[in-house]
């Protein structure tokens, strides 16, 4: 009688198995390569470059899990919910860090550019914008900028710091940004920091204004830009023609490259 009890009990588990492997339950699938994508459960940023590119693989069997901060889509990664993050290299390394058990594809996904977004109608101060940018990347200022935040060797050594004598005749420039995105803009304390946060205070430095920094979903800066509500977005942002036909960009102050995140 037992035996026969434990016949049943076994074909229902393994019925259970079964069915929780076809809903794509507990089962993971291997990312070695960017070809591993087709048929996986990829997390992304919602908005974010990353989105955009891994929507194509939806058309070819993948399962896009979108999340409003990187951090839940690395979370879910560790949790075994999806397979894999796409994600920008510099916030990649930042979660990897502080996760066991991850490590990213040497294999790149993406290159891109990232730019400041400004709204169509608003081209004196993309303008304005152009040309502190040409003057900070003349000065080093950019490169320093980045220095301070990214590499082993130079990180904390070279901060931006306002001139002395600057004011701010012009008023307030506020930009609409998501500060969880290590090391572009992410908080200390409560304080905003990052390789775009402080790209932003030395063009409005500059400019004579001064920067308001305003902390949103990913997916909410562009209307925000384009309702006037900020003026102008700087947030790891890449130009993509599909975001130009919505707002306009500034010229490049950085490159970057997209990553896949996997478990190890």
């Amino acid at each position: 009688m037992k035996k026969v009890i434990s016949l049943a009990l076994a074909a229902v588990i393994c019925s259970a198995s079964m069915l929780l492997a076809a809903c794509g339950g507990s089962t993971t699938k291997k990312i070695a390569t960017v070809d591993d994508l087709e048929g996986a459960k990829i997390g992304v940023q919602l908005g974010t470059t990353g989105d955009i590119y891994a929507s194509d693989y939806e058309e070819k069997g993948s399962t896009v899990e979108r999340f409003n901060k990187g951090a839940d889509a690395v979370l879910a990664l560790t949790q075994g919910k999806i397979d894999c993050v796409i994600i920008d290299s510099e916030p990649a390394k930042a979660f990897v860090a502080a996760n066991d058990g991850l490590k990213i594809l040497d294999e790149p996904f993406a290159e891109e550019e990232y730019a400041i977004c400004v709204a169509k109608d608003n081209t004196e101060l993309l303008g304005k914008i152009n040309t502190a940018l040409a003057e900070l990347k003349a000065d080093g200022t950019t490169e320093s900028i980045e220095k301070n935040f990214i590499g082993d060797d130079t990180k904390g050594k070279t901060p931006y710091v306002t001139p002395a004598g600057t004011d701010y005749p012009n008023g307030e420039l506020h930009m609409a940004t998501n500060a969880f995105f290590e090391p572009y803009e992410y908080y200390d304390g409560d304080t905003v920091v990052g390789i775009d946060a402080s790209m932003a205070q030395a063009i409005c430095d500059k400019l004579g204004y001064k920067l308001v920094i305003d902390d949103m979903d990913f997916d909410s800066i562009i209307t925000s830009v384009q309702t006037g509500k900020a003026d102008f977005g700087m947030a790891g942002m890449t130009v993509t023609e599909e975001r130009l036909q919505s707002i306009n960009f500034s010229d490049s102050y950085t490159t970057a490259t997209q990553v896949i995140i996997v478990k190890e």
